[in-house]
């Protein structure tokens, strides 16, 4: 049986974001929004609510039961040399809390992460089996002799 784990993590996130844009639309704010407060401006990819939902929701399934404020530690970056001078140590800045929160707040209202009481969310049995058989397709799609054990 294949897993999320068997995947490369690109490839399955590449696919469950195609899957989710027919599952759940953006916000109108999320065009100009900016995903952190150490960035300048706001994505330019076409489809970056879907891929970064995809990733929310392959992250919560691998690391269990997560937090916003755990995930947007993790989508967080460091500050580079365009705001700061060589001479200091760069500093780190959260991910906006909003685009997660509202992420998992949608992916909640499809039945794919459900809330643990005060711990954080998990994904649900639907969620997991997305990942899994998407995860499925995403072997099968590529031509690898060493995952032909999977098939």
């Amino acid at each position: 049986m294949v897993t999320l784990y068997d995947a490369p993590a690109d490839d399955l996130i590449e696919e469950v974001a195609a899957d989710l844009e027919d599952r759940f639309d953006a916000p109108d704010w999320a065009n100009f929004a900016k995903t952190g407060a150490g960035r300048e401006l706001p994505p330019e990819q076409e489809d970056f609510w879907h891929v970064r939902a995809a990733s929310v929701l392959r992250k919560i399934a691998t690391n269990g039961p997560v937090g916003v404020q755990r995930l947007t530690t993790e989508y967080g970056n460091t500050r580079d040399g365009s705001i700061r001078y060589q001479v200091a140590p760069s500093k780190r800045s959260d991910a906006s809390g909003a685009v997660i929160r509202t992420i998992v707040q949608q992916l909640e209202d499809e039945g794919l992460v459900q809330e643990k009481g005060s711990d954080g969310r998990v994904v649900t049995g639907d969620g997991r089996s997305l990942l899994d058989n998407t995860a499925a397709d995403v072997l099968e799609q590529l031509d690898r002799p060493e995952l032909e054990r999977y098939a």
